[in-house]
């Protein structure tokens, strides 16, 4: 089953890679637009580009190049190139930037609410994280942007998060007195505090030297970002937990998107609904394949919760959600609770 999903993977980064080649020709018909008539969008995140958020940006940025004849132009800058974790939104809101796509916890500095994403053990899989995003909570949770002259336009998945650390984490008792990288969310401070841990939160691109120098010694984070970055190399044991979930808010300039002509918008926002059921697969065989490879790496113990071990787990985070229902809104939550059948993860074990 897994060399199956990884070969599947492998043509699908081919396949994309194909595409990107192919845009050379649609490269030179775009300089028959005119400069003063084409619309350049620059896209900037943080993560590697063969990450599902990097592929996703990139085939986002081929697809609309073909289908607006050069009209457009999407520029991706990856890798925290143009801005950091702390600096993508400012830039976003100053127009430097068209479009970012941060993780929620990051939006949850501005909009507490979106705190609700990083509660622990909240989704049992991908099916009810669609639920969710897709229906009257999301919908809810992106309405919140416009007040600050942002515009959600849709939600990518990163994936079910695990831990990894320089000594094994199976007991509770095992995170006691360890420095871990967070990003900002009072929420996962939370998370880890219940764990007797301690947390620094540290923006994405500083977390391989952090764990070089010991300046932490353990992350949460999904497999796919976790190999692309090499964390695993500096990391001796990881436990396959899916503890938490990882999501992204693909988020624009609310006032530039709608001074955008309408057929061009269009074309946009049905290009990135597309691009949207083509990252939600991709990241979910990413995640699979990239697990396997730390693996296969040898750098890295993988181990798995036992049953009881996850109940144990589950007992120590879970007083997290009463801790913070008066901040993300009790009726947030009981919305969601009406939409999560709360049972056992499934996400990369045992595939």
């Amino acid at each position: 089953m897994k060399l199956c999903r990884i070969v599947g993977l492998c043509m699908l980064l081919v396949t994309l890679v194909t595409g990107l080649i192919g845009c050379g020709g649609r490269a030179r018909d775009a300089e028959q637009v005119d400069r003063d008539e084409r619309i350049v969008i620059k896209f900037s995140h943080v993560v590697a580009e063969n990450t599902p958020k990097g592929l996703a940006a990139q085939r986002f940025a081929q697809l609309v190049a073909q289908r607006t004849a050069g009209r457009v132009e999407v520029q991706v800058y990856p890798n925290s190139r143009l801005y950091k974790d702390g600096e993508e939104m400012d830039a976003l809101l100053d127009g430097r930037i068209q479009m970012i796509a941060p993780a929620t916890s990051k939006l949850s500095e501005w909009f507490p609410q979106w705190q609700l994403f990083d509660l622990p053990f909240l989704y049992s899989n991908e099916e009810e994280i669609h639920r969710l995003t897709d229906g009257p909570v999301g919908m809810s949770l992106m309405e919140l942007l416009k007040s600050r002259n942002m515009l959600g336009l849709a939600m990518w998945d990163n994936g079910f998060k695990v831990m990894s650390g320089n000594r094994p984490l199976l007991e509770v008792e095992d995170f006691k007195g360890m420095r871990f990288r967070i990003m900002p969310s009072k929420v996962l401070a939370a998370q880890f505090q219940r764990l007797g841990a301690w947390t620094l939160a540290l923006p994405f691109d500083q977390v391989y030297g952090a764990l070089e120098t010991g300046m932490v010694e353990g992350t949460e984070n999904t497999p796919s970002n976790i190999y692309s970055k090499k964390f695993h190399e500096k990391q001796s044991h990881l436990t396959v937990s899916n503890h938490g979930y990882i999501g992204y808010a693909v988020i624009t300039n609310r006032e530039f998107w709608e001074g955008l002509p309408p057929d061009i918008r269009q074309i946009l926002e049905d290009t990135m609904a597309e691009v949207t059921a083509w990252e939600r697969d991709i990241a979910d065989q990413q995640n699979i394949a990239d697990l396997e490879a730390i693996r296969q790496a040898g750098t890295t113990e993988v181990h798995e919760l036992s049953p009881e071990q996850r109940e144990a787990w589950k007992a120590a985070m879970l007083p997290v959600w009463d801790q913070f229902s008066d901040v993300i809104g009790a009726g947030l939550l009981e919305a969601v609770e009406s939409v999560m059948k709360l049972q056992e993860p499934s996400a990369y074990s045992n595939e």
